[in-house]
């Protein structure tokens, strides 16, 4: 396990400010009040270190079929239509991710990227359905190696106070490549073409870039 460089910096960070507070308690002189906050302080950096965690993950995948971009739960597969960017119907597949799961998110398909936005919004729940259309988030397109467009959403969620995002339009993405990175609980909303091939169900649990969600139609 190695820390994502999203964290390091903020690990320090606190680190030194954990270090500053535990050295004022210890100066004066009360055992059982450094005690406890030696304690607490191990308890919040722990916490702070295994969200910033990070494993190096490949998978070998046919380039039609699509994989999972974040660790986390199957909370939505429906049929929707996507009005905001491809403005059409599309297969919608979200994936929820509690403070618990890895928080990178991966490129789920090769392709180029043609479309990359940043939208404002709420701070809501990431597991309630409204939070793709109203919460902070930002859009990746894709075009497959197929011709067929997939759209990625990052969306913030109620502790989310940052998206990260690595696209670039018109660079060439590939699976096992990060896409970016969510801070503290969020979802992943995937809108894949209607045609695909679904492999997950509700409640399924994912591992990003690991987990096969659908795999397109072929060229």
């Amino acid at each position: 396990m190695k820390i994502h460089k999203e964290g390091r910096t903020i690990l320090l960070i606190l680190f030194c400010f954990i270090a500053i507070v535990n050295g004022v308690v210890f100066l004066l002189d009360n055992h059982v009040a450094f005690i406890v906050t030696l304690s607490l302080s191990a308890v919040i950096f722990l916490f702070f270190t295994f969200f910033f965690r990070i494993n190096n993950r490949t998978i070998l995948a046919d380039e039609n079929f699509v994989i999972a971009p974040a660790d986390g739960r199957i909370v939505v597969i429906e049929p929707v239509m996507e009005d905001e960017i491809l403005h059409a119907k599309c297969m919608q597949v979200s994936i929820f991710m509690s403070v618990f799961s890895m928080h990178a998110n991966w490129f789920p398909i090769g392709g180029k990227v043609l479309h990359v936005s940043h939208q404002a919004g709420r701070k809501m729940a990431a597991y309630l359905p409204k939070s793709s259309r109203e919460n902070e988030r930002s859009s990746v397109v894709i075009e497959a190696p197929n011709g067929q467009h997939i759209l990625v959403r990052q969306v913030a969620g109620a502790l989310a106070r940052r998206i990260v995002t690595y696209a670039k339009e018109g660079e060439n993405c590939s699976i096992n490549r990060q896409m970016g990175f969510i801070k503290f609980g969020s979802r992943v909303d995937l809108y894949l073409p209607m045609d695909a091939e679904i492999f997950v169900e509700n409640d399924d649990e994912t591992v990003g870039n690991e987990t096969i969600i659908a795999k397109l139609k072929h060229e």
